[in-house]
């Protein structure tokens, strides 16, 4: 049974730093590409960026070039979302997904605010 289960999230004033991880089970996760996606209060699912299998090729949503950073580990069947420079518009449920089956856990909220 695959399960994903996100960590990381939390309080954070603007211009802060998040990093989110993503522990993978019940699957080969080293075969999946993995995607980040967030959903914002009152808005629906918004793409973050994705990870191949391997590691080698990453994509970014605009607003996330230059200040995330998405990256796995195979070894620990972990992906990361390394956030910098924080906004207040970043506030959001944070989920990864398996790409393949569109599974996506339960998510970590991330708040930036003073």
């Amino acid at each position: 049974q695959e399960q994903l289960v996100e960590s990381g999230g939390g309080f954070v004033q603007p211009g802060g730093s998040l990093r989110l991880s993503c522990a993978a089970s019940g699957f080969d996760f080293s075969v999946n590409s993995m995607t980040w996606l967030r959903q914002a209060p009152g808005k629906g699912l918004e793409y973050v960026s994705s990870i191949n299998m391997g590691g080698g090729m990453t994509r970014y949503a605009d607003f996330a070039k230059g200040r995330f950073t998405i990256s796995r580990d195979n070894a620990k069947n972990t992906l990361y979302l390394q956030m910098n420079s924080l906004k207040p518009e970043d506030t959001a449920v944070y989920f990864c997904r398996r790409d393949s089956t569109d599974y996506r856990g339960q998510g970590t909220q991330v708040t930036v605010s003073l």
